[in-house]
């Protein structure tokens, strides 16, 4: 797998990661920017997820080697800083 051009993952956090967190950042990190850009902060968790394409039935993201579940609203606010990392980062 190509290395994303970002590093969110390495930005500070607000609280001590854990595993799980860490890791949504790297997910986020190799998601491609053309469709990040698609992102509207209005959708409903359901649109959020249809998205993604990546949840699950009972609304968890498909993360691998994550101790806990990542639901809509986690993902969604990773998600926006994630998209406020890169309109920074691109300048």
């Amino acid at each position: 797998m190509d290395q994303p051009i970002w590093n969110f993952e390495q930005e500070p956090y607000a609280q001590s990661p854990d595993e799980t967190g860490i890791n949504l950042r790297a997910y986020l990190d190799r998601m491609d920017d053309v469709k990040m850009r698609q992102y509207d902060a209005q959708w409903s968790d359901a649109e959020l997820m249809e998205w993604d394409g990546n949840f699950r039935d009972d609304g968890a993201l498909m993360l691998i080697c994550s101790e806990r579940d990542v639901d809509a609203e986690e993902f969604r606010q990773e998600l926006e800083a994630c998209l406020s990392y890169r309109n920074r980062v691109r300048g």
